[in-house]
Protein backbone atom coordinates (compact mmCIF):
# COMPACT_ATOMS: atom_id res chain seq x y z
CA UNK A 1 0.00 0.00 0.00
CA UNK A 2 0.98 3.59 -0.76
CA UNK A 3 1.92 6.18 1.60
CA UNK A 4 0.56 9.33 1.52
CA UNK A 5 1.73 13.11 -0.08
CA UNK A 6 0.73 15.44 2.60
CA UNK A 7 0.68 19.28 1.32
CA UNK A 8 1.32 21.25 4.13
CA UNK A 9 1.10 25.04 4.71
CA UNK A 10 3.87 26.77 6.19
CA UNK A 11 3.93 30.63 7.80
CA UNK A 12 4.15 33.56 5.18
CA UNK A 13 6.35 35.46 7.86
CA UNK A 14 4.88 35.32 11.35
CA UNK A 15 5.69 31.89 13.04
CA UNK A 16 2.58 31.86 15.07
CA UNK A 17 0.87 31.17 12.55
CA UNK A 18 2.23 27.56 11.97
CA UNK A 19 -0.74 24.90 13.18
CA UNK A 20 -0.70 22.67 15.12
CA UNK A 21 -1.57 19.98 12.92
CA UNK A 22 1.39 20.85 10.48
CA UNK A 23 3.82 20.08 13.13
CA UNK A 24 2.24 16.94 14.20
CA UNK A 25 2.65 15.94 10.21
CA UNK A 26 6.20 17.19 9.48
CA UNK A 27 7.02 15.23 13.07
CA UNK A 28 5.44 12.19 11.56
CA UNK A 29 6.15 11.91 7.74
CA UNK A 30 9.69 10.04 6.67
CA UNK A 31 10.66 12.53 4.59
CA UNK A 32 10.11 16.20 3.75
CA UNK A 33 10.32 17.49 0.26
CA UNK A 34 11.02 20.95 0.60
CA UNK A 35 11.69 24.09 -2.15
CA UNK A 36 15.31 24.86 0.09
CA UNK A 37 16.10 22.76 2.94
CA UNK A 38 18.69 25.83 3.65
CA UNK A 39 15.14 28.00 4.69
CA UNK A 40 12.93 25.42 5.92
CA UNK A 41 15.92 24.28 8.25
CA UNK A 42 15.12 27.25 10.35
CA UNK A 43 11.79 26.51 10.35
CA UNK A 44 12.47 22.81 11.61
CA UNK A 45 14.71 23.48 13.84
CA UNK A 46 12.43 26.34 15.46
CA UNK A 47 9.67 23.31 16.53
CA UNK A 48 12.22 20.92 17.22
CA UNK A 49 11.14 19.00 14.23
CA UNK A 50 14.09 16.31 13.23
CA UNK A 51 12.16 14.65 9.94
CA UNK A 52 15.16 14.38 7.00
CA UNK A 53 14.78 16.56 4.42
CA UNK A 54 15.54 16.36 0.25
CA UNK A 55 14.97 19.47 -1.93
CA UNK A 56 12.29 19.26 -4.29
CA UNK A 57 12.30 23.03 -6.52
CA UNK A 58 11.89 24.30 -10.00
CA UNK A 59 14.76 23.05 -11.45
CA UNK A 60 14.88 19.45 -10.00
CA UNK A 61 11.38 18.31 -9.96
CA UNK A 62 11.31 16.29 -12.56
CA UNK A 63 14.29 14.11 -11.30
CA UNK A 64 13.34 14.28 -7.38
CA UNK A 65 9.51 13.98 -8.26
CA UNK A 66 9.66 10.04 -9.59
CA UNK A 67 12.19 9.58 -6.51
CA UNK A 68 9.70 10.69 -4.24
CA UNK A 69 6.69 8.85 -6.03
CA UNK A 70 8.59 5.91 -5.85
CA UNK A 71 9.24 6.02 -2.22
CA UNK A 72 5.93 7.33 -1.94
CA UNK A 73 4.59 3.96 -3.80
CA UNK A 74 6.86 1.94 -1.19
CA UNK A 75 4.86 3.20 1.87
CA UNK A 76 6.87 5.70 3.12
CA UNK A 77 4.80 9.19 3.94
CA UNK A 78 6.23 12.55 2.30
CA UNK A 79 5.29 16.55 3.36
CA UNK A 80 5.44 18.74 1.05
CA UNK A 81 6.45 22.62 2.30
CA UNK A 82 7.98 25.82 0.35
CA UNK A 83 9.39 28.51 1.46
CA UNK A 84 6.48 30.14 2.85
CA UNK A 85 2.57 30.12 1.99
CA UNK A 86 0.62 26.95 0.40
CA UNK A 87 2.53 24.45 -2.01
CA UNK A 88 1.64 23.97 -5.34
CA UNK A 89 0.17 27.74 -5.71
CA UNK A 90 2.33 29.48 -8.28
CA UNK A 91 4.52 26.52 -6.97
CA UNK A 92 6.69 23.15 -8.81
CA UNK A 93 4.71 21.68 -5.85
CA UNK A 94 1.94 21.24 -8.58
CA UNK A 95 3.84 19.23 -10.55
CA UNK A 96 4.20 16.71 -7.74
CA UNK A 97 0.58 16.62 -6.84
CA UNK A 98 -0.33 15.93 -10.07
CA UNK A 99 2.42 13.11 -10.59
CA UNK A 100 0.73 11.25 -7.89
CA UNK A 101 -2.31 11.62 -8.98
CA UNK A 102 -1.46 9.88 -12.35
CA UNK A 103 0.27 7.10 -9.59
CA UNK A 104 -2.45 6.68 -7.42
CA UNK A 105 -0.80 7.63 -4.83
CA UNK A 106 -3.06 9.45 -2.15
CA UNK A 107 -2.45 13.18 -1.23
CA UNK A 108 -3.69 15.39 1.11
CA UNK A 109 -3.65 18.76 2.46
CA UNK A 110 -2.76 20.44 5.73
CA UNK A 111 -4.27 23.67 5.15
CA UNK A 112 -2.53 27.12 6.53
CA UNK A 113 -1.30 30.40 5.00
CA UNK A 114 -1.63 31.59 1.47
CA UNK A 115 -0.47 35.72 0.46
CA UNK A 116 -3.61 35.51 -2.00
CA UNK A 117 -5.68 34.84 0.52
CA UNK A 118 -4.44 36.89 3.17
CA UNK A 119 -3.94 39.85 0.59
CA UNK A 120 -7.64 39.59 -0.62
CA UNK A 121 -9.01 40.08 2.70
CA UNK A 122 -7.13 43.10 3.86
CA UNK A 123 -7.30 45.04 0.14
CA UNK A 124 -10.74 46.73 0.87
CA UNK A 125 -11.56 44.86 -2.77
CA UNK A 126 -14.61 42.47 -3.82
CA UNK A 127 -13.24 38.91 -2.88
CA UNK A 128 -16.32 36.89 -3.65
CA UNK A 129 -14.42 35.94 -7.22
CA UNK A 130 -11.28 36.50 -8.64
CA UNK A 131 -8.23 35.72 -10.86
CA UNK A 132 -4.91 34.88 -9.30
CA UNK A 133 -2.21 35.53 -12.02
CA UNK A 134 0.47 34.47 -10.28
CA UNK A 135 4.18 36.04 -11.53
CA UNK A 136 3.96 37.74 -14.97
CA UNK A 137 6.81 36.76 -17.05
CA UNK A 138 9.66 38.08 -17.68
CA UNK A 139 9.14 38.49 -21.59
CA UNK A 140 8.43 41.67 -22.63
CA UNK A 141 5.53 40.19 -25.08
CA UNK A 142 4.75 37.76 -23.13
CA UNK A 143 3.70 40.13 -20.19
CA UNK A 144 2.07 42.67 -23.12
CA UNK A 145 -0.31 39.37 -24.01
CA UNK A 146 -1.23 38.63 -20.52
CA UNK A 147 -2.30 41.89 -19.57
CA UNK A 148 -4.42 42.45 -22.56
CA UNK A 149 -6.04 39.49 -22.12
CA UNK A 150 -6.86 40.71 -18.76
CA UNK A 151 -8.93 43.84 -19.77
CA UNK A 152 -11.83 42.94 -19.78
CA UNK A 153 -11.84 40.80 -16.98
CA UNK A 154 -14.49 41.61 -13.98
CA UNK A 155 -13.13 39.61 -11.36
CA UNK A 156 -11.07 41.19 -8.61
CA UNK A 157 -7.14 40.40 -10.00
CA UNK A 158 -4.10 39.38 -8.19
CA UNK A 159 -0.51 39.31 -8.99
CA UNK A 160 2.75 38.09 -6.91
CA UNK A 161 6.07 40.68 -7.77
CA UNK A 162 9.21 40.96 -6.32
CA UNK A 163 10.86 43.99 -5.40
CA UNK A 164 13.46 44.78 -8.44
CA UNK A 165 10.52 44.52 -11.24
CA UNK A 166 7.59 46.32 -8.91
CA UNK A 167 7.98 49.16 -10.94
CA UNK A 168 7.72 48.50 -14.59
CA UNK A 169 4.80 46.02 -13.02
CA UNK A 170 2.94 48.83 -12.07
CA UNK A 171 3.88 50.78 -15.08
CA UNK A 172 2.86 47.80 -17.23
CA UNK A 173 -0.46 47.05 -15.19
CA UNK A 174 -1.31 50.65 -15.65
CA UNK A 175 -0.25 50.93 -19.60
CA UNK A 176 -2.32 48.11 -20.42
CA UNK A 177 -5.42 48.30 -17.95
CA UNK A 178 -6.10 52.01 -17.29
CA UNK A 179 -6.34 53.37 -13.67
CA UNK A 180 -7.45 51.13 -11.44
CA UNK A 181 -8.27 50.84 -7.58
CA UNK A 182 -5.43 48.77 -6.11
CA UNK A 183 -4.28 47.22 -2.83
CA UNK A 184 0.04 46.74 -2.88
CA UNK A 185 0.51 44.42 0.11
CA UNK A 186 4.22 44.38 1.46
CA UNK A 187 5.44 41.91 3.12
CA UNK A 188 2.30 40.48 4.63
CA UNK A 189 2.49 39.31 8.18
CA UNK A 190 6.13 40.33 9.04
CA UNK A 191 7.39 43.47 11.07
CA UNK A 192 7.11 45.86 8.46
CA UNK A 193 3.77 44.27 6.75
CA UNK A 194 2.42 47.25 4.80
CA UNK A 195 -0.67 47.82 2.90
CA UNK A 196 -0.95 50.45 0.84
CA UNK A 197 -4.35 51.13 -0.93
CA UNK A 198 -4.63 53.37 -3.68
CA UNK A 199 -4.39 53.52 -7.56
CA UNK A 200 -2.03 52.21 -9.90
CA UNK A 201 -0.83 55.85 -10.30
CA UNK A 202 -0.63 56.57 -6.86
CA UNK A 203 1.22 53.03 -6.17
CA UNK A 204 3.35 54.29 -9.02
CA UNK A 205 3.96 57.27 -7.93
CA UNK A 206 4.43 56.43 -3.69
CA UNK A 207 7.26 53.55 -5.02
CA UNK A 208 9.29 55.54 -7.77
CA UNK A 209 9.49 58.20 -4.23
CA UNK A 210 10.22 55.48 -1.85
CA UNK A 211 12.24 51.54 -3.54
CA UNK A 212 10.71 49.02 -2.64
CA UNK A 213 11.57 46.25 -0.17
CA UNK A 214 10.20 42.73 0.69
CA UNK A 215 7.73 40.76 -1.06
CA UNK A 216 5.47 42.30 -2.76
CA UNK A 217 1.38 41.32 -3.49
CA UNK A 218 -0.69 43.47 -5.80
CA UNK A 219 -4.66 43.25 -5.49
CA UNK A 220 -5.84 45.64 -8.44
CA UNK A 221 -9.84 45.91 -9.18
CA UNK A 222 -11.58 43.92 -12.30
CA UNK A 223 -12.83 45.57 -14.85
CA UNK A 224 -16.07 48.18 -14.69
CA UNK A 225 -19.04 46.79 -16.75
CA UNK A 226 -19.82 43.97 -19.16
CA UNK A 227 -17.28 41.32 -19.52
CA UNK A 228 -16.25 40.79 -23.31
CA UNK A 229 -18.15 37.60 -23.08
CA UNK A 230 -21.31 39.55 -21.59
CA UNK A 231 -20.81 42.34 -24.53
CA UNK A 232 -20.62 39.71 -27.34
CA UNK A 233 -23.76 38.14 -26.04
CA UNK A 234 -25.78 41.43 -25.54
CA UNK A 235 -24.82 42.64 -29.15
CA UNK A 236 -27.16 42.94 -32.09
CA UNK A 237 -27.61 40.08 -34.08
CA UNK A 238 -27.49 41.09 -37.98
CA UNK A 239 -29.46 38.43 -39.30
CA UNK A 240 -31.73 39.37 -36.95
CA UNK A 241 -31.99 43.04 -38.02
CA UNK A 242 -32.48 42.16 -41.41
CA UNK A 243 -35.39 39.92 -40.18
CA UNK A 244 -37.20 42.26 -38.82
CA UNK A 245 -36.27 45.58 -41.97
CA UNK A 246 -37.36 42.25 -44.33
CA UNK A 247 -40.31 41.46 -43.05
CA UNK A 248 -41.20 45.12 -42.42
CA UNK A 249 -41.15 45.58 -46.33
CA UNK A 250 -37.57 46.47 -47.39
CA UNK A 251 -35.92 44.46 -49.62
CA UNK A 252 -33.05 41.97 -48.51
CA UNK A 253 -30.70 44.23 -50.53
CA UNK A 254 -32.00 46.99 -48.58
CA UNK A 255 -32.03 45.60 -45.38
CA UNK A 256 -28.61 43.76 -45.82
CA UNK A 257 -27.07 46.91 -46.80
CA UNK A 258 -28.33 49.23 -43.65
CA UNK A 259 -27.63 46.61 -41.66
CA UNK A 260 -23.61 46.40 -42.43
CA UNK A 261 -23.51 50.07 -42.22
CA UNK A 262 -25.05 50.30 -38.39
CA UNK A 263 -23.84 46.87 -37.22
CA UNK A 264 -20.67 47.33 -39.04
CA UNK A 265 -21.27 43.47 -40.47
CA UNK A 266 -19.61 41.63 -43.36
CA UNK A 267 -21.85 43.19 -45.85
CA UNK A 268 -21.43 40.11 -48.08
CA UNK A 269 -21.26 37.70 -45.78
CA UNK A 270 -24.31 38.98 -44.49
CA UNK A 271 -26.20 38.93 -47.75
CA UNK A 272 -25.45 35.39 -48.57
CA UNK A 273 -26.81 33.90 -45.38
CA UNK A 274 -29.93 36.36 -45.94
CA UNK A 275 -30.89 34.95 -49.49
CA UNK A 276 -30.23 31.42 -48.38
CA UNK A 277 -32.85 31.65 -45.50
CA UNK A 278 -35.19 34.52 -46.56
CA UNK A 279 -35.57 33.79 -50.68
CA UNK A 280 -35.33 30.22 -50.31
Amino acid sequence: MSGTLFVVATPIGNLGDFSSRAIETLNAVDFIAAEDTRVSARLLHRFGIKTPQISYFEHNRREKGEQIAARLLAGERCALITDAGTPAISDPGFDLVALCRERGIPVAAVPGCSAVVTALSISGMACGRFAFEGFLSMNKRQRREHLASLKGEKRTLVFYEAPHKLLRTLQDLLDALGDRQAAVCRELTKLHEEVLRTTLTGALAHFQETAPRGEFVLVVAGAEGPSADEAEAAAPDPMEAVRELVHGGSSVRDAVKQVAQELGAARNALYRQALAELES
